[in-house]
């Protein structure tokens, strides 16, 4: 049996090949490895950071559109009414477009890392209605959204190898 270990210089990192072993009778090799590169890395915390003010602009246009909204209609008048919403329809455009800058943003990057980063949307939006909807800002919420930051800071932290 021989085996051998290399590396290769791959799209998404360098990929380690290990142990690729050959047998007289059987042939297998093990699944490549792909190690992650610092500018992958960043690349993929990049496009999560920009998922998570895209969710939060589309939350603000969402609730602002349906404040235009009828409160007494009907289903199918509502999604008439709705189709012509310029915010609500923006603010679905842009929760869409954050799903799929985080499908980008996994290629890179590993899930458990990048996930916890979407907290940071309830921080923007936060933000954001205290801005465009005036609303109230306590201890409790700001501690929250404190340790939210935290939580996020710490689990960056302990992803650094």
């Amino acid at each position: 049996m021989i085996g051998k270990d290399f590396t290769e210089k791959g799209r998404y990192g360098t990929i380690v090949k290990c142990a690729e072993k050959t047998n007289l009778n059987t042939a297998t090799v093990e699944a490549p490895v792909i190690v992650e590169s610092k500018k992958n890395l960043r690349k993929s915390l990049t496009m999560v950071f920009g998922c998570t003010l895209l969710g939060a602009t589309a939350q603000i246009l969402i609730k602002s559109g349906l404040k235009l909204l009828p409160q007494h209609a009907g289903l199918f008048e509502l999604i008439l009414i709705g189709l012509t919403n310029w915010q609500l329809m923006m603010g679905l455009c842009l929760y869409g477009g954050s799903t799929v800058l985080l499908v980008l943003a996994l290629r890179y990057g590993e899930l458990s890392m990048l996930y916890p980063v979407i907290a940071l949307t309830y921080v923007w939006v936060a933000m954001l209605s205290l801005i465009f909807f005036h609303e109230s800002v306590n201890i409790f919420k700001a501690t929250g959204l404190l340790m939210i930051v935290g939580g996020v800071c710490v689990l960056g932290l302990s992803q650094k190898k």
